[in-house]
């Protein structure tokens, strides 16, 4: 039991030692500002952990399905973020998509892809939409930054995802983390 809850707080700890890079000020332009940004901001570091996560653990056969869905979704999201202004609730649901991603993986939802891929594609849209209404004049430097940490990200949650195969308890405790870094959003937002 022990060694359960340390490998679960290796998952979570990371979390809460982010600090609070929530919100989406302004993005620096070029490739490397992109990059980093999904790496610095906690509700899109913990975004794209889940969806490799929720990847590694849906046993879709394809396991680049989720992830591909995400990012052409994101892709997607930041060019309509360019040319249109972004709702008030854009930040919330950015936020709810945490929650709703950390709970599909903590109580591993049986989805079908014809309802996953839409769906991640859908979250997908948001988190780029969020992004393309803030990014300045090097547009596609900085969206390739975005996207290509995105997708390492996802990777990186994919790799983790299927080290703990077979330790489903470690898996659903990493995504309640994901849930509770949503809820933390959601109220500090």
């Amino acid at each position: 039991m022990t060694q359960r809850l340390l490998r679960a707080s290796a998952l979570i700890l990371p979390l809460l030692a982010a600090g609070p890079a929530f919100a989406h000020g302004g993005h620096a332009e070029g490739l490397a500002a992109g990059f980093t940004h999904p790496l610095l901001g906690v509700d899109h570091l913990v975004a794209m952990l889940a969806i490799g996560l929720w990847a590694a653990q849906s046993g879709m056969a394809r396991g680049w399905a989720l992830p591909a869905a995400f990012l052409g979704g994101m892709a997607g999201g930041i060019g309509l973020g360019l040319v249109s202004a972004l709702p008030a609730w854009i930040e919330p649901g950015v936020a709810a998509t945490v929650l709703v991603l950390g709970l599909v993986v903590a109580l591993a939802v049986p989805m079908r892809a014809a309802v996953a891929l839409p769906l991640a594609a859908g979250f997908g849209l948001l988190h780029g939409a969020a992004h393309g209404g803030e990014i300045g004049g090097s547009v596609l430097l900085t969206a390739a930054g975005m996207l290509a940490a995105s997708a390492l990200l996802h990777a990186t949650g994919f790799a983790m995802g299927r080290l703990a195969n077979g330790r489903a308890a470690l898996l659903r405790s990493g995504g309640a983390g994901i849930a509770a870094a949503g809820v933390a959003l959601l109220v500090l937002g």
